[in-house]
């Protein structure tokens, strides 16, 4: 039934193309349009989604169990079974649909960017149900990711329903997962610029703009319809007390790009400790959502996506100590959920890392300065965006969304300073965001292309001729005259009796002396060679090795071993990389295909 309604649709969509004469682009933007009310509806239903299990387990478990977070007893110890709850029922998610549930979002990025845009639809439901139960259940996470990635697949499959290929399905993506994002915040623009620079990592386009921009206005109107015309959160007016804030602003952008630097350094840390645990892969969620709950015996604020706490950090409240033992704890239990393999996001994370850090900065000010009249809330509503600019790498986005939540100019300057500062600090020590990252460990830049990675997938010794035409060095000319005649290469390495590359002959330094009769049986080989030679090893990959070519505009690349680095075990050309590149651009096209 359902394949006959796609059929329908396709069918109708043509010939409304056809007889109307539409552009590529119209079309787009009408795909757009669907697109931005589908991704609008997902959003809906995942925030209800997460509300009816977050009433279940834990609103109806305080009340059980009498648990009153104001109160220091026992009964605080039962805050613990919240998150181990949500591991417990990952178990069953992990046992049938382990493949979505390790389609994060930087796998995500990986198809958008690298694989043509194809994401799994099944994920919209899977993915979604997975990250509601973390969240709901109290697992240190964010529904932003996950809705980014619903809005994606969404996309993906409106697209490919409508035969959408190449550029246009990777930018119905991107319509997609903006509308997520513009949806959860109430922020159009925001949304617009999560996509470019974070999804399709600022490759702009003036067609793929406008198509976003639609979707994720769409997407906002069907929030608004649904949820209310009103921001996710609601700050206090922003003012600027004096033009001296401003370089604590500057301070303000260090900080939060230091701190979002070192997040991303341990979240990764703790990632590869529960990747190295010699436990059941069904276990580690549970021992994650163990851990998060003995956190938050001590820091129930570290529960959830923390919006309600966030709120609470833009209007003043809290003292100094406990915000700052959030910013380490909060940035713990994220990494234990997520490393773990509890599903969700960093997006909400990152802005409440961003806030109670600060939050503490701002308080830390008040008492330094408690005649210049300086708001805590504003420096924490400040720090919010700037550490998810520093974080993701975005400041575009981190401005925008700050401007959109408060609706205030005034915030500009100051949001500008910080998202700039913290956005290059936390460059200058990661290069990858933090989406991106666990990408690059892997060897996946997705900043170069689809071009350099297929490349870097490809190791020399995979694709190199392991029986190339050496020749001795002390061969006579005559003897390389009759060597050459049986052989089709042009350049030809230098061995000495140790089979050790002593340097490399081309056909045309041979053809400089090659009439000179008289030298035929005088000179060696090795006297007109090229002894300074550029080498490669087995385990380097073709975009090294293509480099090196490059660079020096040679044909061929002699293989050396790596403890001497002159034993000669191989060769490999221009011809064998781009051939090898070929090989491995059609296996990839031919495997999307099969997934249709």
């Amino acid at each position: 039934m359902i394949r006959q309604t796609q059929e329908w649709l396709r069918q109708l969509m043509t010939t409304v193309v056809s007889r109307l004469q539409l552009s590529e682009n119209t079309v787009l933007a009408i795909l757009a349009v669907i697109i931005g009310v589908l991704a609008g509806l997902g959003n809906y239903a995942l925030r209800q989604t997460i509300d009816l299990i977050h009433q279940g387990v834990i609103v109806q478990g305080m009340a059980h169990f009498a648990i009153d977070t104001d109160a220091w007893d026992w009964n605080r110890l039962y805050l613990i079974l919240f998150p181990l709850c949500g591991g417990i029922l990952m178990i069953p998610m992990g046992v049938y649909y382990a493949k979505d549930l390790r389609f994060g979002f930087s796998r995500f990025l990986e198809e958008v960017n690298l694989g043509g845009g194809k994401v799994p639809s099944r994920t919209i439901f899977t993915r979604g149900l997975a990250s509601a139960i973390t969240i709901g259940t109290g697992g240190s996470a964010g529904q932003e990711g996950p809705i980014a990635q619903i809005g994606g697949a969404i996309g993906s499959k409106v697209g490919q329903s409508f035969r959408m290929g190449g550029d246009y399905l990777k930018t119905l993506v991107a319509c997609g997962a903006a509308s997520g994002v513009a949806a959860t915040f109430n922020a159009p623009i925001a949304g617009v610029f999560f996509a470019h620079e974070i999804v399709l990592l600022s490759s702009f386009e003036l067609s793929s703009f406008t198509s976003i921009v639609i979707a994720s206005g769409m997407s906002t109107v069907v929030s608004r319809a649904l949820l209310g015309d009103h921001p996710e959160f609601d700050p206090p007016a922003y003012e600027v007390g004096s033009l001296w804030e401003l370089g604590f602003y500057v301070l303000l952008g260090v900080l939060v790009g230091l701190l979002a630097a070192t997040f991303m350094t341990w979240h990764y840390r703790i990632k590869d400790l529960f990747a190295a645990l010699k436990l059941p892969r069904l276990a580690k969620p549970v021992l994650g959502g163990l851990l998060v709950g003995i956190i938050g015996v001590c820091l129930p604020q570290v529960f959830g996506n923390g919006y309600v706490f966030i709120e609470q950090v833009l209007h003043g409240h809290g003292v100094w100590y406990i915000l700052a033992a959030l910013v380490v704890m909060k940035a713990i239990a994220t990494s234990i959920t997520l490393g773990s393999g509890l599903p969700g996001g960093v997006f909400a994370p990152s802005l409440f890392l961003g806030a109670v850090a600060g939050g503490t900065f701002g308080k830390l000010l008040q008492f330094a300065f408690p005649t210049m009249g300086i708001s805590s809330g504003a420096f924490a509503m400040v720090g919010m965006g700037g550490f998810l600019a520093a974080a993701t790498h975005a400041p575009m986005t981190g401005i925008f969304l700050l401007f959109e939540i408060t609706s205030s100019y005034q915030v500009i300057v100051p949001i500008m300073l910080t998202c700039v500062i913290g956005v290059t600090i936390c460059r200058r020590i990661h290069r990858y965001s933090l989406e991106t990252y666990d990408l690059a460990r892997a060897g996946i830049d997705l900043e170069a292309g689809k071009e350099r990675n297929v490349m870097k997938s490809l190791l020399v010794g995979a694709v190199m001729n392991r029986a190339p035409a050496a020749v001795p060095e002390n061969m006579t000319l005559r003897e390389f005259t009759q060597f050459v005649a049986d052989h089709k290469e042009t350049n030809f390495p230098l061995v000495n009796e140790r089979n050790e590359l002593t340097g490399i002959l081309s056909v045309q330094d041979f053809m400089g002396v090659a009439f000179e009769e008289d030298l035929m049986d005088l000179v060696v080989i090795k006297e007109i060679a090229t002894h300074n030679v550029i080498t490669a090893h087995e385990d380097e990959d073709l975009d090294q090795a293509m480099r090196k070519i490059g660079y020096r505009n040679i044909e061929q690349l002699p293989v050396v071993d790596r403890e001497t680095h002159r034993r000669l075990i191989g060769i490999i050309s221009r011809r064998d990389i781009i051939s090898a590149y070929n090989r491995a651009l059609l296996g990839r096209s031919l495997k999307g295909s099969s997934r249709d």
